[in-house]
């Protein structure tokens, strides 16, 4: 990977963090070794596009029967972490990235254009990370409808690959 800011490829280890969640406990990739990984990149707590994403990740049975680490990752800050996940009973950490530094290392923030409009904040990405700690695939342009199954086939794949 040349560009600091750009997404690894598949097969490539993937940018280790270290980020709090909403309590304040921090998080690293490198813990999570051993498990899939599915870090989702979200533009803001408690808005519909975004509680669907979460809401779907929640209820598919799938990515838990897997053992999947489910992350969410925005730039909002603990407070309106806990009050999304306590609205919506989401049982994964969301992983506060207050200063976008992270979103921008893994190109997860820049420029977006939503109906001509261009700007700059944070794409909806997600990232699976495989039990090595590097990426399977990413989704660079999410799409909420049917994505956790997305995820969940995908690590079907990986696993089938591997065996």
């Amino acid at each position: 990977m040349t560009d600091p800011t750009t997404t690894p490829a598949a097969g490539e280890p993937f940018p280790e963090f270290s980020l709090p969640d909403a309590h304040g406990q921090m998080h690293t990739l490198s813990s999570l070794r051993g498990r899939y990984v599915v870090l989702y990149a979200y533009p803001k707590d408690d808005t519909p596009g975004c509680t669907k994403e979460a809401c779907d990740f929640r209820d598919n049975a799938l990515l838990r029967s897997h053992g999947a680490a489910i992350l969410g990752l925005s730039a909002d800050d603990a407070a309106s972490h806990a009050d999304f996940a306590e609205k919506f009973s989401l049982p994964f950490p969301l992983l506060v990235d207050d200063s976008a530094s992270y979103l921008k290392t893994i190109g997860a923030y820049g420029e977006k254009n939503s109906y001509g409009k261009v700007t700059q904040g944070i794409k909806r990405q997600t990232f699976l990370i495989d039990p090595d700690g590097r990426l399977v695939k990413a989704w660079l342009a999410v799409k909420v409808d049917g994505h956790a199954d997305a995820v969940a086939e995908a690590i079907d794949k990986d696993r089938a690959r591997r065996d």
